[in-house]
């Protein structure tokens, strides 16, 4: 009989993090934390399955492109997005694998360059609002919405940035890959970054885009689609709370779709912060998840799976 398959999903900021210089070391130093964490869910037995953000190394690929942009042609955003699935995935890939050798397990880690297919009329294509990359002055911003039909707007008088689209996650090109290597045992790493944006042409065949998908959608869709038992997501709290911030503040450990719809239609769960992720909660559950765990990095670290963190479940 097969485990039961959990899937994590960390963002870009978990081996790059805000105060950090963003040096090979650090990034390492950061992945070898994530590795205790993914180790204490594999020990939980389940086979384990992660995606991860890649927001703010992708945008230092795409400043070191604008630096060198007279030296060197620029790549397009979904093969910026491919160096970091591999990168990123060769570190993780790398400390979890002697994480495991370390905690006597003998359990194949692998790396899955993971194409996702986005709808070609999204409504996303029409609106880009996604900022990637650096700031530019007006001037240069201007070049490049003539010379490279960039979309770009002014941000907070900080400078002009890039903004591309958002679109829905619509098909997971190597899905069956994934379910064949868990399958087999292994520990996969897949749709980094949200995965490669492709849209399909008229023949069928794929064709990258200048877009970013968001890590949440596609971690969501890829953990139903996986048949996963239990959704992870990691945040910068260790709970759940209602009334966060408040006096009344009250942290949760269980709640029921039906509970967790109800405070997100109270105004629990704000866009900007909790709400997207119990969102995804609720969206992997009604297709079929049987629960999901919000956590954060440090507390699934430390302390017991079967204890951490705030779980939502069915009714």
């Amino acid at each position: 009989m097969s485990k039961k398959i959990a899937l994590i999903a960390i963002g870009g900021n978990a081996l790059l993090k805000e105060n950090e210089r963003g040096l090979q070391e650090e990034q390492l130093e950061n992945a070898r934390e994530c590795a205790e964490m993914f180790g204490n869910v594999i020990k939980a037995g389940f086979s384990l399955c992660v995606v991860h953000g890649n927001g703010p190394q992708v945008g230092n690929i795409l400043i070191q492109q604008e630096e060198a942009a007279n030296r060197i042609p620029p790549y397009t955003l979904d093969i910026c997005d491919a160096m970091t699935q591999g990168s990123m995935g060769y570190m993780i890939e790398r400390l979890l694998i002697n994480r495991l050798n370390y905690m006597n397990l003998k359990i194949p880690v692998t790396t899955v360059l993971t194409e996702v297919v986005v709808d070609k009329d999204d409504a996303g294509f029409k609106n880009p609002t996604k900022p990637v990359g650096p700031f530019y002055k007006e001037f240069r911003a201007l070049e490049l919405m003539k010379e490279k039909r960039w979309h770009m707007k002014e941000d907070a008088g900080r400078g002009w940035r890039k903004v591309v689209p958002s679109p829905k996650p619509v098909e997971i090109v190597q899905l069956d890959a994934v379910k064949l290597l868990l399958e087999a045992g292994h520990c996969v790493i897949a749709g980094g970054g949200g995965g490669i944006p492709v849209i399909k042409d008229a023949s069928g065949l794929l064709v990258g885009v200048e877009a970013v998908i968001d890590k949440d959608r596609l971690s969501s869709l890829l953990a139903e689609q996986l048949g996963a038992d239990t959704y992870v997501i990691l945040t910068g709290v260790p709970k759940v709370a209602l009334d966060f911030g408040k006096p009344t503040q009250r942290w949760v450990d269980r709640m029921t779709v039906s509970e967790a719809a109800k405070h997100m239609a109270d105004g629990q769960f704000p866009a900007g912060s909790m709400g997207p992720k119990i969102e995804s909660a609720l969206n992997f559950i009604k297709a079929g998840g049987h629960e999901v765990l919000i956590t954060s990095p440090e507390a699934l670290e430390r302390e017991d799976y079967a204890k951490v963190g705030t779980r939502i479940v069915r009714d």
